[in-house]
């Protein structure tokens, strides 16, 4: 059955973006947060996101209309009844997001699909918590979604060839490039960010060189767009300690184990860009 209707779950800044390029895509999209005011603040992140795009003219006035047309906020996860693809797009926690397929998999209608946006937790195990794991699916987009090209898609030990190529298909749909993962602790793109990400932080742990100076030499050096300390606050070291625990734990190798530095600046809720604090103070 062609998709038609998707929900994306989580209206944090991943969640709103995927519903937006869906959207812009032409599918009908319900965007879900039990948070009220998570789901007012994604609802007008993407308003705020195509009002821009109308102003620099990649897209016009009627397109805009068109895209917040096809978008409705949901605050109810019955919601999903009607649906052909939920994303699942919460907390980088696996008792979090089991709750939520186990919660979709008794809504959704039978032939839906249910994907998940994690960026580093096992798939098989996602799908293990449905009856119906040959659906299910990993979209794991980048950050900002409606900039970043890329999506791992990652098949769990169960996932159907059927439900894989319709995915693919959409990435096509959405304008965006898929690459086609097996199912391993931080898939591709974590694997090899994360551990750079880290070692980052420990150069400054043992006082090698400043944030700044850090930064400087992977942008200037190494030509990164921004440098990796910057990327971990806009990331949030919330998740990126996250990702390295799941890297540590899944792989067993030390060279996978987070810096204290890391840990340290989570537990005093330093996370970032969207604490206002992480390696660099914000406004």
């Amino acid at each position: 059955m062609a998709i038609q209707k998707v929900m994306v779950v989580g209206a944090g800044q991943m969640g709103s973006g995927i519903a937006q390029v869906c959207a812009q895509a032409g599918y009908d999209v319900l965007l879900n947060d039990m948070n009220e005011d998570a789901l007012s603040k994604g609802m007008s992140r993407i308003e705020g996101l195509l009002a821009r795009a109308v102003e620099k003219e990649r897209m016009t006035e009627e397109e805009k209309q068109a895209t917040t047309g096809r978008l409705t906020a949901s605050s109810t996860l019955n919601d999903a009844k009607d649906c052909d693809l939920v994303i699942e797009a919460v907390v980088e926690n696996m008792d979090v997001k089991t709750s939520v397929f186990k919660q979709l998999d008794e809504i959704a209608p039978k032939h839906a699909i249910l994907a998940s946006n994690t960026s580093s937790l096992p798939i098989t195990d996602i799908c293990a918590a449905t009856n119906r794991p040959d659906q299910v699916i990993g979209m794991h987009f980048m950050n900002p979604v409606p900039v970043m090209q890329l999506v791992e898609v990652i098949r769990g030990l169960q996932t159907s060839d059927d439900v894989y190529q319709q995915i693919a298909d959409m990435c096509v749909k959405l304008n965006k490039t898929s690459v086609e993962v097996n199912d391993f602790p931080g898939f591709v793109a974590n694997r090899i960010l994360m551990p750079m990400i880290n070692e980052a932080v420990y150069t400054v742990y043992e006082g090698v060189a400043s944030v700044e100076d850090v930064d400087a030499v992977m942008k200037l050096g190494m030509n990164h767009p921004m440098g990796p300390l910057t990327l971990a606050d806009f990331i949030g070291l919330d998740t990126c300690l996250s990702i390295m625990e799941v890297l540590h734990e899944g792989l067993g190798d030390s060279k996978y184990r987070p810096c204290p530095l890391l840990r340290k600046y989570v537990s005093a809720g330093w996370l970032g860009r969207k604490s206002g604090r992480g390696f660099y103070q914000y406004e």
